[in-house]
């Protein structure tokens, strides 16, 4: 095991290796959460170092994809007998899946930044401006939950949508990156104007993806609960800060990685209708080693294809093979757990990822748990969408 990198949790050889290969190739230190499983060059939960670089395949295509937690004035025993009609107004309120645009234009300082002036972002100012607000397709969604004291909080999670796909799209065509899973991070140099450029658009897709989560998660509470807002949990989880770890200057590199600074809160969503956590960071050795990153989620122990099944074709038809696992089985979980479904499909059943606690405990020692939120309502993009802008 290379000693530059901190496992935790059980992965398989094909996930470990691409942590160590992104290590060895530019950076000095990595990290692999408990939640991880393989991704685009760099695995999802994997978190690496960089001196005065930048891996652009390491933050990946959903610049700025991140959680918002709200918690609000609202009680459960006001909330759960209406759960089926808010659900209802979320869906019909708010945008889910591709290329959509949002039900109501969102207005935001963001669209005076003067990185809008870069090739090729400026070309992507009017179709962000009409998708901010919308929330995506695959595991991005719209939940509403309870906490240990009957407190209704609101989550979301997603990105920057087109704008942010479309940015990370050019700058790795720009640098040379390979297509494919087992391809060598795309790392350039800080200083380099590629590099420039790119961490203003970066920067500029995550105001993006923050004033999007805080529009969604704002309006719910707001206009569909009827509740105020009392304390937001908000970020990043694809995305590189410059930070000081052990004396020295970094980029860290967090794809589908909480960051967990002594004091900072996060939000961590299970699978679909499974439990989610309020977190915070805490300092020790092992927070150290782990650059203060965790987990961001349950992680995927089953693929996309093998959760639905997929399309073969036989003559001139095309049939869909049984997946691993079955639409009743997902509903009948749901339903005993007194969940209300909107949308979703069985790639996002909780069959396919990991449980929640598992992962938490394999990160003992650098977070504590201060909330434990359970599922009343979720929102997710149905089966008929397909979502290249997820991440």
């Amino acid at each position: 095991m290379d000693p530059k990198t901190k496992i935790f949790g059980e992965h398989d050889p094909a996930t470990i290796k691409q942590i160590e290969t992104c290590v060895a190739t530019g950076g000095q230190r990595g990290v692999l959460c408990a939640d991880g499983h393989k991704g685009y060059a760099q695995p999802i939960g994997g978190v690496v170092a960089y001196k005065d670089k930048i891996s652009l395949s390491g933050v990946g295509f959903d610049i700025a994809c991140g959680n918002l937690a709200i918690l609000t004035d609202g009680k459960r025993e006001d909330i759960a007998p209406k759960i089926d009609k808010i659900m209802d107004d979320v869906v019909q309120e708010i945008s889910f899946g591709i290329g959509r645009k949002s039900k109501t234009r969102v207005e935001h300082e963001l669209f005076d930044d003067p990185a809008w002036k870069l090739k090729p972002i400026g070309d992507l100012k009017s179709m962000a401006a009409e998708q901010l607000g919308t929330v995506g397709g695959g595991n991005h969604y719209v939940d509403i939950f309870a906490d240990e004291q009957d407190r209704i909080w609101v989550g979301v999670h997603f990105g920057s949508r087109g704008l942010g796909h479309k940015t990370a799209t050019h700058f790795l065509k720009a640098a040379g990156g390979k297509d494919g899973m087992d391809v060598p991070p795309t790392v350039v140099e800080e200083e380099s104007e590629i590099g420039h450029d790119y961490l203003e658009g970066m920067h500029l897709a995550g105001r993006y993806a923050y004033a999007g989560r805080e529009a969604v998660a704002r309006h719910v509470v707001q206009n569909i609960l009827g509740a105020r807002i009392v304390e937001e949990v908000h970020n990043h989880h694809n995305f590189a800060w410059r930070e000081e770890h052990d004396g020295e200057e970094f980029w860290v590199v967090r794809k589908g990685a909480t960051p967990a600074f002594p004091g900072q809160k996060g939000f961590v969503g299970g699978s679909m209708g499974d439990d989610a956590v309020i977190i915070e960071g805490i300092d020790s050795p092992t927070s150290r080693e782990a650059l203060f990153s965790t987990i961001h989620g349950a992680g995927r122990i089953m693929s996309r294809t093998a959760a639905k099944g997929k399309f073969v074709k036989v003559g001139h038809k095309r049939i869909r093979q049984d997946g691993l696992v079955r639409h009743d089985e997902m509903m009948k979980w749901l339903h005993d757990r007194r969940i209300v479904l909107r949308g979703g499909d069985l790639d996002e059943a909780p069959q396919a990822y990991r449980r929640l606690p598992d992962v938490l405990r394999a990160h003992a020692g650098t977070i504590r748990v201060l909330h434990t939120l359970r599922p009343l309502g979720v929102a997710m993009a149905g089966r008929d969408i397909a979502d290249p802008y997820k991440d």
